[in-house]
């Protein structure tokens, strides 16, 4: 997994998944681009790594989806060039739907759907005009099958998956490629941050969170998926069997995600 040379965009990078990507990849002789909504953050986050001067920290809300074209044009200008793109920022949900107000689910969609179609739009004409780019999408597998508690999340999460597939068909021919990542189960505070019915944060871990697999170890079979330019790929236990399931035996998956639903 070299990925020497190259500049990497990380998005949700000042906690979980995106932290532990940044751990990784500050080893190697790369440069990267941290982003999340608080600078403070993103700086402890800089100031950890062996190399900091390789590393730029552009703060921005994917809530503000409209306004994407100058934070692209910022990271671009922080080392002159973009070669990956990781769209890893996201929030993440735990309520029963009679449960929760619509503010929530717009919420959901705006942060993970949205923020995140938004900020790949307003770089894909760089990548186009580059002839290369790769696009790297941190989506769920509660993109390719549901759970209780998670409905406005898996909303987000299926669209993503749409919408990438078809950017990948459509840009294949100018040397774009799409990566989607499936996480299962990953040790992070993912669950405390995730909303409540009335968009309050839970605060809590969930227990399948924290029996899940350590960021690190999830990150490093990541990048292995991202350096092989894989279309898409399940990481986690055994809840990656999942996808499978929906597939040949959805009403089997039904009723077992009915009696082993955790919020």
């Amino acid at each position: 997994m070299n990925f020497n040379s190259k500049v990497i965009w990380i998005t949700g990078a000042s906690s979980g998944i995106g932290k532990a990507l940044v751990a990784s990849l500050a080893k190697q002789k790369c440069q990267l681009i941290i982003s999340s909504r608080r600078l403070t953050d993103l700086e402890i986050v800089k100031n950890a790594q062996p190399n900091p001067e390789n590393i730029a920290c552009v703060p921005f809300d994917l809530a503000d989806y409209n306004n994407m074209l100058p934070i692209v044009e910022s990271a671009i200008g922080s080392f002159g060039t973009i070669d990956i793109l990781i769209n890893n920022g996201g929030i993440s949900q735990r309520s029963l739907i009679i449960e929760t107000d619509i503010a929530v689910d717009k919420k959901l969609m705006e942060v993970d759907y949205l923020g995140t179609v938004a900020l790949t739009k307003a770089l894909l004409p760089y990548f186009v005009h580059q002839k290369s780019g790769q696009f790297v999408t941190v989506t769920s597998l509660m993109g390719k099958f549901a759970s209780p508690y998670r409905s406005g999340y898996c909303g987000a999460k299926h669209a993503l998956h749409g919408f990438f597939d078809a950017l990948r068909l459509e840009h294949e021919k100018d040397g774009i490629s799409v990566t989607l990542i499936c996480p299962g189960f990953v040790n992070t505070d993912i669950a405390r941050h995730a909303l409540i019915g009335n968009g309050e944060q839970q605060n809590t871990q969930d227990t399948a969170t924290e029996k899940g697999l350590p960021a690190d170890v999830f990150t490093e079979r990541m990048l292995k998926a991202v350096y092989k330019n894989k279309f898409e790929v399940y990481i986690g236990k055994k809840e990656v069997l999942g996808v499978f399931l929906k597939r040949f035996f959805p009403k089997f998956l039904h009723w077992y995600t009915l009696r082993s639903a955790v919020r």
